[in-house]
């Protein structure tokens, strides 16, 4: 609506800035002609006065002029975002014509979890590029597994992709106004050049230097060139390409989640989605570090076989493939087993180089296979194990480099356990709190009972209700949680609820719709176990229930008269506290709740709904359907007491009618009939 606004003003105001215009060029243009006929000087734009004629063809290109001029300014403006919307609520920007998207749109929402899997993936990939050095056992030489390569920066083409993708969005996602953050979700900044001056403040940096393709340009590179000596090169770029890259794309993935948490809500909508994604965070991280460990190893292996060959007084090119064409090297090659396995050898019991930690991966035979499976799941079990044993069991050497590495593996296997257990065990809290929160509930309990000296039949009668209560509602609070919801809503799920129950009882069957919503809304949940007094006769009846489920024993004896005794019993669909409805439809009824004639136990569990006094005088003073006599005729013939008062006055009616046809025949059968009345 504002937006509209907004645009019908800049309508109007150009408008009356055009005919403005227009009225004073219309002016300028009579007082030129005028002063030419009165033989006044002329003046004219391009200093060539023709007469009038020239005069108005000048008039008119300035005012054509001035147009075009006039809109350029406007695009001008609207590019800056003058005399346009800044803002606007989330529901007006599905009608705005700019394609901006609503950061809590279910489309933008997908996109940003997907997003996160692809930044998953993303730096899943990297490390495999640490895999492409291997060595060659039988020229003894280093080189780039070239089929892997290939695959590898396939990956990673693709998956930047989704990253090119998402700056691109970023660049049409509105934001919240800071300053409109004061009641509800404030207003939408739709402008462009506002969306575009934030992203580019906040995250573009990062986007830009994560979606780099060096890793590709690298590699690309070293395949398109034959030579050995590049394996070095390359080896070294990609180390150091994929570990300062690391560094962008994990503090973009990191506030990308909290961003996902605060628009969406919640990350994991389930506990066992975040735990598991916990999970996989720590099995990423030993991927990580198994794949750090292989290019290491085989960084230690080039350093002793460097050190071999110059100490033998080799070319040091020969250790690397493609260089098999240099001269010297058939010398080599005739000599490099027995100095490279005397010198570099990992083999033996007492190696003469120490590899330290990395003693494991050469003598394990993956630096030098061509199979990767094998290679990943090893690498892999190598750095789920450190660091969940926080590298406890590495054996390292003296090279400063491996130290750094297993400090750095026992700090990182540190904080990753205690994150992954901390929030795992949060999660998977969650699906068992309900059941804490009642045990501690059911303690409590306990302890106050014990403290108060209850008799054990008390005692059992708490206990049965505390259970068959967790077991009807699961420990969740159902009155609460559907009074935190608006009016709407709460009437519909009541409506769900309660209208086809409220339907059953033959009360109600016919009322009209807006009576039984009325009646829907105001009803409450209960539970009754067995055995339990729901009221007594000749206590005040505070509320009317609607039995849902469950059997009632309901008894009177007519206030306490000596050889009177009523007995029937309520079953679903049935309703007692019938003395309320009278009390409530009776106009001059005052605040004393009226008495009850009967009894009510529970036999069994009960479910049932229950209309309290005032809101059952709330239904009856605004619905005047319910004074009606075919509603009082409904009442009366399923109300218990009315039930009870028909037999008694239909069988003193029998008796007094037999008593005039037969006075003794009679008298034994309508003595036996009262007496069947008063035991009913």
């Amino acid at each position: 609506m504002r937006l509209g606004l907004w645009m019908n003003c800049e309508t109007i105001t150009s408008s009356f800035c055009f005919l403005a215009g227009c009225v004073l060029l219309d002016d300028l243009d009579s007082r030129l002609s005028s002063s030419s006929d009165a033989g006044v000087k002329t003046f004219s734009i391009d200093k060539f006065s023709h007469g009038a004629h020239g005069s108005s063809k000048t008039s008119r290109s300035f005012k054509r002029g001035m147009r075009k001029g006039s809109e350029g300014l406007k695009s001008i403006g609207r590019s800056f975002g003058f005399g346009v919307s800044k803002a606007v609520f989330p529901e007006d920007l599905q009608v705005s014509e700019k394609k901006i998207f609503d950061p809590q749109d279910k489309f933008l929402l997908f996109w940003n979890k997907l997003f996160v899997i692809s930044c998953i993936l993303a730096v899943s990939v990297d490390p495999l590029f640490f895999y492409l050095p291997v060595i060659n056992d039988s020229l003894r030489c280093l080189g780039i597994d070239r089929k892997l390569a290939v695959i590898v920066t396939t990956l990673r083409t693709f998956i930047d992709a989704f990253y090119l993708i998402h700056m691109a969005l970023q660049f049409r996602t509105a934001y919240i106004a800071p300053s409109s953050r004061v009641f509800g979700r404030g207003e939408l900044v739709i402008d462009p050049a506002q969306i575009a001056k934030r992203y580019l403040r906040r995250y573009f940096i990062i986007d830009f230097l994560s979606v780099l393709p060096l890793p590709q340009i690298v590699v690309w590179r070293f395949l398109q060139s034959s030579k050995g000596s590049d394996v070095v090169t390359t080896k070294q770029a990609l180390l150091f390409i994929i570990l300062l890259q690391y560094i962008p794309r994990f503090l973009r993935m990191l506030p990308l989640t909290s961003e996902l948490k605060r628009t969406a809500g919640v990350f994991a909508e389930t506990a066992w989605a975040g735990a598991a994604y916990y999970l996989l965070l720590f099995m990423l991280a030993s991927h990580i570090v198994g794949s750090f460990w292989y290019l290491l190893a085989v960084e230690r292996n080039d350093f002793c076989w460097k050190k071999a060959c110059s100490d033998n007084g080799y070319n040091k090119k020969f250790l690397y493939c493609g260089n098999q064409y240099m001269e010297g090297y058939s010398s080599w090659q005739n000599k490099s087993e027995a100095i490279l396995t005397s010198q570099c050898s990992a083999d033996n019991e007492s190696p003469p180089f120490d590899y330290g930690i990395f003693t494991q991966a050469l003598k394990s035979g993956i630096v030098s296979s061509n199979k990767f499976l094998s290679k990943y799941c090893y690498c892999l079990w190598w750095g789920l194990q450190n660091l969940s044993t926080l590298g406890q069991g590495l054996q390292t050497s003296t090279y400063v480099g491996e130290v750094m590495f297993s400090i750095a593996l026992a700090i990182a296997g540190l904080i990753l356990f205690a994150l992954l257990i901390g929030n795992m065990q949060t999660y998977l809290q969650s699906l068992t709190i309900r059941l804490e929160e009642m045990r501690v509930k059911r303690r409590d309990s306990e302890q106050w009972m014990h403290h108060r000296l209850l008799p054990q039949e008390l005692r059992e009668r708490v206990r049965r209700y505390d259970q068959y209560k967790w077991l009807a509602t699961r420990g969740v609070d159902e009155e609460n949680l559907v009074q935190s919801l608006p009016k709407d809503l709460q009437r519909d799920i009541k409506r769900h609820l309660c209208l086809a129950l409220v339907r059953r009882v033959p009360l109600f069957e016919s009322m009209d719709e807006r009576l039984l919503d009325a009646i829907c809304e105001r009803l409450k949940p209960c539970l009754f176990t067995e055995s339990t007094y729901i009221v007594r006769e000749g206590d005040p009846v505070d509320e009317m229930l609607f039995i849902i489920r469950g059997r009632l024993e309901s008894v009177t004896t007519d206030g306490g008269r000596s050889g009177f005794f009523n007995r029937s019993f309520l079953k679903e669909a049935d309703f007692c506290g019938e003395e309320l409805l009278t009390w409530a439809l009776d106009p001059k009824s005052g605040s004393n709740l009226p008495s009850s004639t009967r009894t009510v136990r529970a036999l069994m569990e009960v479910e049932a709904f229950a209309l309290t006094a005032e809101e059952l005088k709330f239904v009856a003073s605004q619905f005047r359907r319910l004074h009606s006599r075919q509603v009082q005729h409904t009442f009366r013939f399923y109300s218990q007491q009315w039930r009870t008062w028909a037999a008694c006055f239909s069988l003193i009616s029998l008796a007094v009618f037999a008593l005039s046809i037969s006075r003794q025949t009679t008298l034994h059968i309508c003595g036996s009939l009262i007496l069947n009345c008063f035991t009913l």
